[in-house]
């Protein structure tokens, strides 16, 4: 079975390198990259643009698709552990530094709703704060324009920087 799942990843993995295909590559690596696995999209979206130039809007497009959809997986996840413990997690107020800062940063991320998920694009942070944002039951939609905005405004700054850090 394991050399089968194996063979299989490698295949998949050859097809998506084939240039033919490269914003299938980008939007799948930005999709799994905004879930809580670790990857970066980054280097996905501008080795396409690299290659193809012309490429530059719909690669800035479809890994802010990708990503902001990755998102959105990370908020429902949120939101089905947060249904799974209901009534079973109760926070412990004030019997510890970090059970205090615990409850601080869920004080924060409330009061701010919605808008947080515009730091969805910060490295370490931002796919668990998505996460977060859905066991908080923040509006899915509103999130996500606010995920879309972050992730949008991450790879338009990053793609262009690497072309301007590295021109040819």
């Amino acid at each position: 079975m394991e050399v089968w799942l194996s063979a299989h990843i490698t295949q998949l993995l050859s097809w998506l390198a084939l240039p033919e295909h490269g914003l299938s590559t980008v939007f799948v690596v930005s999709f799994v990259s905004a879930t809580l696995l670790p990857l970066g999209s980054e280097p996905a979206v501008f080795g396409l643009v690299k290659l193809s130039p012309e490429l530059f809007w719909p690669a800035i497009g479809v890994a802010t698709l990708g990503n902001t959809l990755g998102g959105m997986v990370s908020w429902w996840m949120g939101f089905g552990a947060q249904q799974a413990v209901g009534h079973w997690r109760k926070i412990k107020q004030g019997s510890s530094l970090n059970d205090r800062l615990h409850s601080r940063a869920l004080d924060w991320l409330e009061k701010l709703g919605p808008k947080a998920c515009l730091m969805a694009w910060l490295p370490g942070v931002g796919d668990p704060l998505c996460a977060v944002a859905g066991w908080l039951k923040m509006p899915i939609w509103q999130c996500s324009v606010y995920m879309a905005i972050g992730k949008f405004a991450r790879y338009l700054m990053m793609t262009s920087s690497l072309m301007w850090l590295f021109p040819n």
